[in-house]
């Protein structure tokens, strides 16, 4: 049986779910979808949880949507899987902490604008760069697009480039920066404070503090992820994502 693609650990009342798919930069594949859906389901209702860790072992932490995947299949069970899973991480009744050790990408983002509270190294960098391969951040504009400035939400959506993680962190996307060698210490340090918290107290302080997050989803979610499937199988992002598939295999031949 293949190994898992999503690793969970418990330290007390705090559970760690690390993406383990460092061969494709845990690349948000149909399956680790559905193993992260339910890991996070599976840590909810685990008695004495107060704190999820979302991690990502490798030099990557999310490379977006699976291009292996969206070349030539559909992706209208991707599309809605990557929005269903960003209102599970908001409706968790517990906090959820965002481990970033490295790059993010695309649909990676999603994972991070869904996350309560986001530690990010100096090693890690971000960019939505669907704009360059046909698509739009669909499935990630309702949490992703809220968490920017609007002038940062253009810049970013509509360049593509990368930004490292102090900018996502004036930018509002991410909570703080520090040296990659004090990442761990730093998460620690952050969840043991959330652990702290009346778990009544959090889980209603977090209910109000996503509210307008999870309206949104619930009221446009369906169509964006109706409107990003329709993009992945477009004549143009089918070729952009096939050369960008090539360009891999060139590099890595």
């Amino acid at each position: 049986m293949d190994a898992t693609l999503v690793r969970t650990d418990v330290d007390g009342a705090v559970v760690t779910l690390t993406l383990d798919s460092p061969a494709n930069r845990n690349a948000l594949s149909r399956r680790l979808l559905a193993e992260l859906d339910a890991a996070l389901v599976a840590a909810a209702e685990r008695p004495g949880t107060r704190v999820v860790v979302l991690a990502a072992t490798g030099r990557v932490f999310c490379a977006g949507a699976d291009l292996s995947e969206a070349a030539g299949g559909s992706m209208e069970e991707t599309t809605a899987a990557i929005v269903g899973l960003q209102r599970r991480l908001l409706t968790l009744p517990v906090p959820v902490l965002a481990r970033v050790q490295g790059p993010v990408r695309a649909g990676g983002l999603g994972l991070v604008a869904a996350a309560d509270v986001v530690v990010a190294s100096t090693q890690a960098t971000f960019a939505l760069t669907e704009v360059r391969l046909g698509l739009a951040p669909l499935a990630v504009s309702l949490t992703v697009l809220p968490r920017l400035t609007d002038r940062a939400a253009a810049w970013a959506a509509l360049g593509g480039e990368v930004f490292d993680a102090a900018t996502a962190t004036s930018w509002g996307l991410v909570t703080t920066v520090v040296d990659a060698d004090d990442l761990d210490a730093e998460v620690g340090w952050r969840a043991d404070v959330l652990a702290q918290g009346d778990s009544q107290g959090q889980r209603e302080t977090k209910a109000l503090l996503v509210a307008d997050l999870v309206a949104r989803i619930d009221a446009e979610g369906a169509d964006v992820a109706r409107r990003s499937a329709t993009l992945f199988g477009s004549d143009a992002a089918q070729a952009a994502m096939a050369a960008f598939l090539e360009r891999g295999r060139g590099r890595n031949s």
